[in-house]
């Protein structure tokens, strides 16, 4: 495939895996990617994932601040095909005619559900118990063009938004792998995608990383997995945020929920619609990461039982 001109288009580590398969076996003439952005408190210009890798080995990098306005300058670029990969922008629609074999993309989800941003986030938040990649072609709309190949992952109780981004960033390179040979001979099947089967997985809010304990328990440990291990569930303890990465859920009768309900030198409940939440770790507002007996160490326990919950 090395004879394979293809554009690339891509932003975060979940799209590296991609590029790297891209780079090794078909030829890359160049890579789309977002602008370099602040990062951390200290503010430090930071080039995305993608551009690293791309300047690692020596790929040409373009980074237009409005697609819609620069496309353009792509147009000048030879290519058979143009591969997104969680780029971030909508394609215009002269960019979708540009390659010959049209512009696929790598989705993280089996399509037509979650289209959308954070389709691992949220096939995680409403607790379901398999997703997986999608190849499709791209049109002008989010997520919504034909069905080139897809594959499924059982999902485990023990995973989370960052042990999925992993796993599926790598099928999805497999997949297209796989894939790419009857694209380029132009055998591989196209199904057109369900409208009315179609769910929506969009950018997380800062509102849905806030957890609600009136509500029961295993919908509150998947929302915790779900945002695990960005941008991190969180709730108000005393007007301070605590950010919780891992809890387990204990059914039981309670007569109020989202109070403390237990505080030893290990263990920390806070009480739901069905049980309890057992948090087992944390990041409290300025500190580090931390499990719940480390953080109970250093803790006024009696004070910590009359505390607010929010």
């Amino acid at each position: 495939m090395k004879e394979l001109k293809v554009i690339f288009m891509g932003t975060p580590t979940f799209a590296v895996p991609i590029l790297k398969m891209l780079n090794e076996n078909t030829t890359v003439v160049k890579v789309i990617t977002q602008p370099d952005k602040l990062v951390g408190r200290k503010k430090v210009i930071t080039p995305s994932p993608v551009k690293q890798y791309a300047l690692e080995n020596n790929l040409a990098v373009f980074q237009p601040d409005n697609l819609k306005k620069d496309y353009t300058k792509i147009l000048n670029t030879p290519c058979d095909i143009i591969i997104t990969c969680a780029y971030g922008q909508k394609l215009p629609q002269e960019l979708l005619n540009y390659p010959p074999l049209g512009c696929i993309n790598v989705h993280a989800s089996l399509l037509p559900k979650y289209r959308g941003g954070a389709p691992i986030h949220w096939c995680l938040i409403n607790g379901e118990k398999e997703t997986g990649i999608t190849i499709m072609y791209m049109d002008e709309n989010m997520d919504t063009g034909d069905i080139i190949a897809s594959k499924k992952y059982q999902i485990l109780d023990t995973d989370t938004t960052e042990t999925l981004h992993t796993i599926l960033s790598i099928m999805g390179a497999d997949l297209l792998k796989e894939t790419l040979p009857s694209i380029i001979n132009k055998t591989n099947s196209r199904t057109k995608q369900i409208a009315k089967e179609a769910t929506y997985g969009y950018n997380i809010t800062r509102e849905q990383e806030h957890l609600d304990f009136q509500k029961d328990g295993i919908s509150i440990i998947n929302q915790i997995r779900g945002l695990n291990s960005w941008p991190l569930a969180y709730f108000l303890l005393n007007n301070q945020e605590y950010k919780v990465l891992e809890a387990k859920f204990i059914p039981g009768q309670v007569k109020q929920a989202g109070l403390i309900s237990e505080v030893t030198k290990d263990t920390f409940k806070i009480t739901c619609q069905d049980g309890f939440i057992s948090l087992l770790k944390i990041k409290p507002f300025g500190k580090q990461i931390m499990d719940i007996k480390s953080y109970l160490n250093g803790v006024d326990k009696n004070k910590l039982l009359k505390s607010e919950i929010r």
